[in-house]
């Protein structure tokens, strides 16, 4: 029978499913072979070079990628005998253990890092392990520290692994871990809303500014692609998808939609400033080459072109198409309303009509308010829920 103590001294976590311990592994079991009668000394401390000597159990730990022994500078072992017979075997290590981490939360998430030891080539019928009361404990806090992690704790289990070879008892330890987001927040949160509050500044910049916003959205645009691109640095290459991997989406989407509402604004207000086609209507003007002087009238968001004669009165009234199709009831193709008269009839059932000119207007409250919602949801689900 062997009982474990075990002391932590230091732990290191990397990002990449990985963790460094500094730890005081010691064993304790009985071996009646050793036992001796005296009455002056009942513990015998020996040095290192006694430990080849006697008979140690083969413990190994599973999940280990490497593990070194500290030998600077002597050994550092520790072996003492009772009179008894009861062996005391100590030995400082570093381990490089395994920690599957699952950062679908990143970089909210919580992990419960183990360290797994068991024996070798002994079952649990040749050897039988056992933890001490309260055998697992760590040095004072304010020798260590971990800069991406609050250790939250640790616990111990016993389990039992069923082989061919037999059953083996497992001892693990669990370190509690929760990530701090402060180093995140910095670095990615807050700029990533920054970029997309400053992709809002077009909205109040004029529409014929079209250097003054092309430049802005260009920049905000890059200037996201540049902060993925950081945040995706600090993680392992996983293949989902992580709350910060979420939000940094979210964000050059939106940033995207602002580039991309300006360029609907453009394209349709350069549309309905463009002057129609000259056409001739059978019954009100003539074959003449010169159609005399003509003259705007503003129509909704257009303009009626009104020819007039040599002696001033209007013969004619040229209007594009689109204007003729709805004043002759037939389906507009447009998927905004481009006149006053487009606005009734039945073409404007299951269609959506927005005021080109009020494109901008009506974004200075969706984006804000929608980006807003965003933050509400994502902040309570990953934090709260």
């Amino acid at each position: 029978m062997s009982e474990f103590l075990t002391g932590i001294r230091k732990t290191r976590f990397h990002p990449s499913s990985e963790y460094q311990i500094d730890i005081i592994f010691a064993q304790s079991w009985v071996d009646t072979r050793l036992q001796y009668n005296s009455s002056s000394m009942s513990i015998l401390t020996l040095n290192s070079n006694m430990v080849g000597l006697i008979w140690l159990p083969d413990t190994i730990f599973r999940n280990s990628k490497n593990a070194d022994s500290h030998w600077i500078t002597t050994p550092n072992q520790l072996l003492r005998i009772w009179n008894n017979g009861k062996i005391l075997y100590t030995l400082r290590m570093t381990i490089n253990a395994e920690c599957q981490l699952q950062l679908h939360n990143f970089p909210m998430d919580e992990h419960s890092c183990p360290l797994v030891f068991s024996s070798y080539g002994y079952p649990r019928d040749e050897i039988v392990y056992k933890w001490r009361r309260n055998s697992v404990e760590t040095s004072d806090q304010k020798y260590w520290r971990l800069y991406q992690f609050d250790f939250m704790g640790l616990r111990n289990t016993t389990d039992i692994l069923k082989t061919t070879a037999g059953d083996y008892v497992l001892m693990t330890v669990y370190f509690e871990l929760s990530r701090r987001m402060g180093y995140f927040t910095i670095q990615t949160y807050i700029p990533c809303i920054l970029t997309v509050v400053l992709s809002w500044v077009s909205f109040w910049i004029k529409s014929d500014a079209t250097p003054a916003r092309t430049a802005l959205g260009i920049t905000t645009v890059l200037t996201m692609t540049t902060l993925s691109t950081v945040a995706r640095n600090s993680l392992p290459r996983v293949s989902y998808v992580t709350a910060m991997d979420l939000f940094v989406t979210v964000c050059f989407l939106f940033v995207f939609a602002a580039m991309i509402e300006y360029a609907m604004l453009n394209y349709y207000s350069y549309s309905v400033r463009r002057p129609p086609a000259k056409t001739q209507r059978m019954g009100y003007s003539s074959f003449s080459v010169d159609r005399g002087r003509r003259a705007p009238i503003p129509m909704g968001n257009s303009l009626l072109w009104q020819d007039y004669d040599d002696d001033g009165d209007a013969v004619a009234a040229d209007v594009d198409g689109c204007l003729y199709e709805c004043l002759d009831g037939k389906d507009c193709r447009s998927f905004f309303c481009c006149y006053e008269e487009c606005k009734e009839g039945g073409w404007r059932k299951g269609r959506i009509h927005v005021n080109i000119r009020e494109l901008d207007a009506y974004s200075r409250v969706f984006f804000p308010t929608s980006f807003l919602l965003f933050n509400i949801v994502y902040w309570v689900s990953y934090l709260y829920l």
